[in-house]
């Protein structure tokens, strides 16, 4: 290798350093404040943001929900989707399943759960009632306002675990006799979490409009 490679071979190393930083530019010393080579610097946005501080609070409302005492298992208030309508509402169905995902994982860290039964009963119910929105946020908001998302939410989240629960937990039919209790807690707690959220958006003015 020739002297005048050896000189050039800091500069091409500043300037896939300066890509590696994200500005395109080399930086200006060896060495100094910039990122070390082979280290990838992550741009947090301001959605990042949003969608960590909306999933805090959805893990706290599941923290406060898995601390209701309850007659039957599985007949939980489901305060959390409270945050999953509001965010669905206000901010589009991509940021919902976001936090709904992270709600999920984070819960079941915290509550001890993770990757047991009550682990993917959760991610039955959540991916089922999700995709349940996200279908029905396209019907005519005149008929379909957050107390009607809210209980069809819930009625999709108790189906997607009872259908779980037979198909791997209780491979038995029987386990469908459940089936108008979970759908009476469902009206209730979807109706009374729909009104919550309905009186959160009108109260709390927009900073974005929904992606719908």
């Amino acid at each position: 290798m020739t002297r005048s490679a050896i000189d050039r071979a800091p500069d091409a190393t500043d300037a896939l350093q300066g890509k590696l930083n994200g500005t395109g530019a080399a930086n200006p010393q060896r060495g100094g404040p910039g990122l070390q080579p082979g280290v990838v610097q992550l741009q947090v946005t301001e959605e990042d943001r949003r969608v960590a501080w909306l999933a805090t609070a959805a893990v706290g409302l599941s923290l406060v929900d898995a601390a209701i005492p309850s007659p039957l298992p599985g007949v939980k208030p489901g305060l959390a989707n409270i945050v999953t309508l509001v965010v669905l509402l206000r901010y589009g169905w991509g940021t919902a399943v976001w936090v709904s995902g992270l709600r999920v994982l984070a819960g079941s860290l915290l509550l001890g759960y993770f990757l047991a039964p009550g682990f993917f009963l959760s991610l039955a119910g959540t991916t089922l009632s999700l995709l349940t929105l996200g279908a029905a946020r396209h019907l005519p908001k005149r008929w379909f306002g957050p107390v009607s998302l809210s209980i069809l939410a819930a009625f999709a989240h108790i189906g997607g675990q009872l259908l779980l629960a037979r198909a791997w937990l209780i491979p038995h039919d029987g386990v469908f006799l459940l089936t108008p209790v979970f759908a009476g807690a469902a009206l209730v707690f979807g109706t009374l979490n729909g009104l919550i959220a309905a009186k959160l958006l009108a109260e709390t003015p927009p900073s974005e409009t929904a992606d719908v």
